[in-house]
């Protein structure tokens, strides 16, 4: 568990970071993390927008599986041929599941949904009550919830190959 808490937290604080920074900078890229409302207020994404959407999303993506893997790639050196698969797993999974949770709780509810500070209003959006929907935002975590496992499934797997 202490693993999963350590990894996870780091995790959490170098993606909450990479969110907050590219957000601030310009949070377009992020739009279809955004509620309907508040996408439907604006333009859809330039070429240049969604180039850099993809830009964004694939080292954001590799980061969100390689520290829950090179965590649960550790436990299994540690640990050696004893531990089990379902052990791996839930590794692979916790580590994933702690970011999913701070990115619901601190990053979605607080930050967006009850703080909204500027940075995060898309412009043209000011006031949509997109930035009160705490339930898009539960759905979200919902679908992370799935991801965190079959992620941890994925890694577990790799991980037993290793």
């Amino acid at each position: 568990m202490y693993r999963i808490l350590v990894h996870g937290g780091a995790l959490s604080l170098v993606a909450s970071a990479f969110i907050a920074v590219t957000v601030a900078l310009n949070p377009r890229p992020w739009l279809q993390d955004y509620p309907q409302d508040i996408q439907a207020r604006v333009p859809p994404k330039t070429t240049q927008e969604k180039k850099v959407s993809l830009i964004m999303g694939i080292p954001f993506l590799v980061l969100l599986l390689a520290v829950p893997f090179a965590s649960t790639l550790t436990l299994k050196a540690q640990q050696g041929s004893e531990i089990d698969f379902l052990r791996l797993a839930a590794n692979g999974f916790g580590v994933s599941f702690v970011f999913n949770l701070v990115d619901w709780l601190v990053l979605d509810w607080l930050v967006l949904c009850t703080i909204t500070p500027r940075f995060v209003v898309v412009h043209g959006t000011e006031g949509a009550a997109g930035y009160r929907d705490y339930a898009f935002h539960f759905r979200g975590f919902l679908i992370g919830t799935v991801f965190s496992a079959v992620s941890g499934l994925a890694i577990a797997g790799m991980t037993s190959l290793l």
